[in-house]
């Protein structure tokens, strides 16, 4: 179940039993919006479509032929749509094209993961509610057990169904990405001051596929 402004509940009971993936993401084009998902083929390199294709200057920014990120443009992430982009940044001057010419266009690593327990702790830090939304995840599950903060759960081995399973490299650090709001037009830099001067600006985890599989939202996700 999906509540208000990004937040995602589960049904009482079944948090009881089982720990769940709550939702998934794709990024089809890196920094735009994303597209949430009721299930999603987990391939070795990712989810398939996934940042498939980035947003590159032609002319207009300092960044000719380097992409064009929401470092760039905070308006990019609440943008879904392609011709969109292109026009809001032709409202700035700049000059954009789409590549798809790589497999994908990863920061780091096919996966990212976040638990509901660091988004409550962030929030505490933050003295705010934080749309998941913000941290561009793509993987956002309940409680996993002995894993308070990431570093945690460096390391792990998770499953996800009956067949899905991920190996945990790494905590996230966070840059002024996250804080750009997902819905309207506002920038709070408080955010990302609150987690650097906290939480050392980490957020979530970056994940290797280590068995490829189909996963839905729904499933329970285990450390092995």
């Amino acid at each position: 179940m999906r509540c208000k402004r990004g937040r995602i509940c589960s049904d009482a009971s079944a948090r009881r039993t089982l720990k769940l993936l709550l939702a998934i993401y794709r990024y089809p084009v890196k920094s735009l919006r994303g597209e949430s998902l009721a299930r999603a083929e987990i391939a070795p390199g990712g989810i398939p479509g996934d940042r498939a294709a980035a947003l590159f200057v032609e002319r207009g920014h300092a960044r000719i032929g380097k992409a064009y990120r929401g470092k760039e443009d905070e308006r990019l992430h609440r943008i879904g749509d392609l011709a969109l982009a292109l026009a809001a940044a032709e409202e700035r001057g700049v000059a954009l094209r789409r590549e798809s010419a790589a497999p994908h266009y990863f920061d780091d690593s096919p996966l990212s993961l976040v638990l509901e327990p660091w988004r409550a702790d962030a929030e505490r830090i933050c003295g705010r509610e934080l749309d998941v939304r913000r941290f561009r995840p793509n993987l956002v599950a309940d409680a996993i057990a002995g894993a308070e903060r990431e570093s945690d759960l460096i390391g792990a081995e998770l499953r996800i169904g009956e067949r899905v399973r991920l190996r945990v490299t790494k905590a996230i650090r966070r840059c002024v990405a996250i804080t750009y709001d997902p819905e309207r037009d506002a920038v709070d830099p408080g955010i990302l001051r609150a987690l650097a001067q906290e939480r050392e600006a980490t957020f979530g985890v970056y994940c290797e596929v280590l068995l490829p599989g189909e996963c839905a939202v729904g499933e329970a996700i285990l450390r092995v």
